[in-house]
């Protein structure tokens, strides 16, 4: 979705990691502006680092509430830079882009389903000394018999430069209505380079030899051991709201992220 600027409403309410540098920063920010339960929010400022703001987007996704993060960790990439002044005239300015994250549904061994939404990525990892052997169906196709590798996953845009990016996978601009789809140390096809899927499609991993070689998945932080299927696609149903200065920006920053 394209970046619109935010109209500001309701009252700031400030949330921070548990850093030093984080609480600092909400201690001064607070004394000038004040500060409000989250039940009253117009919109949430965040002080931390990307996985903070991961956190924040996750635990306050019900709210419909726009969400600010201010740089106070190390990377960044879905933070502003962090500044006490003018910061209602900064909110007023900011532009919105919306993110609808993965929706995440593991089987294990046993046979509990465990589901889950992921902003970045949800990524499959091999758990044991072995590389794993997995079949990739989408919308219920099967389009690879055997992938052997260390893992695989599927990447949002607003993810792609992420672990996606780490594992060689592609940087999605951020209007693009396509997944990525990234083999990690892929042995056979060794030449396998991935693929660029519809946001649209239903990807499902099925674990081959799961007690040899067994598998966990994981999305933004959450982990599951022992799966033997994984199915992700895209939850346009939870949309998560960002704000950014103008010219920094989600898309600014992807485009920027491969010039470096």
């Amino acid at each position: 979705m394209p970046e619109q600027q935010h109209p500001l409403r309701g009252a700031i309410v400030f949330l921070a990691s548990q850093t030093d540098a984080a609480q600092q920063a909400r201690a001064e920010l607070v004394a000038l502006y004040g500060d409000a339960p989250l039940s009253q929010a117009g919109v949430i400022v965040a002080l931390g680092g990307d996985g903070f703001m991961l956190e924040t987007l996750h635990a306050t996704q019900s709210r419909d509430v726009p969400v600010y993060g201010m740089n106070r960790g190390t990377v960044g990439f879905l933070m502003n830079s962090y500044t006490t002044e003018d910061l209602p005239e900064r909110l007023a300015a900011a532009q919105e882009t919306v993110l609808n994250p993965l929706a995440m549904r593991a089987t294990d061994r046993k046979g509990h389903v465990h589901e889950a939404l992921a902003i970045n990525e949800v990524s499959l990892l091999r758990s044991g000394p072995q590389a794993v052997r997995l079949r990739i169906s989408v919308d219920g196709r099967v389009r690879m018999e055997e992938l052997v590798c260390d893992g695989a996953l599927v990447s949002t845009p607003a993810g792609s430069t992420a672990y996606n990016y780490s594992a060689h996978g592609p940087i999605l601009p951020i209007e693009a209505d396509v997944l990525a789809l990234t083999a990690m140390a892929a042995f056979r096809p060794r030449r396998w380079r991935g693929a660029l899927l519809p946001k649209s499609a239903t990807v499902r991993f099925d674990v081959l030899d799961p007690e040899k070689r067994p598998v966990m998945a994981e999305g933004d932080g959450q982990s599951v051991r022992d799966v033997v299927t994984v199915e992700i696609r895209s939850e346009p149903a939870v949309r998560h709201r960002l704000l950014f200065d103008p010219g920094h920006g989600l898309e600014e920053r992807l485009i920027r992220e491969q010039f470096f």
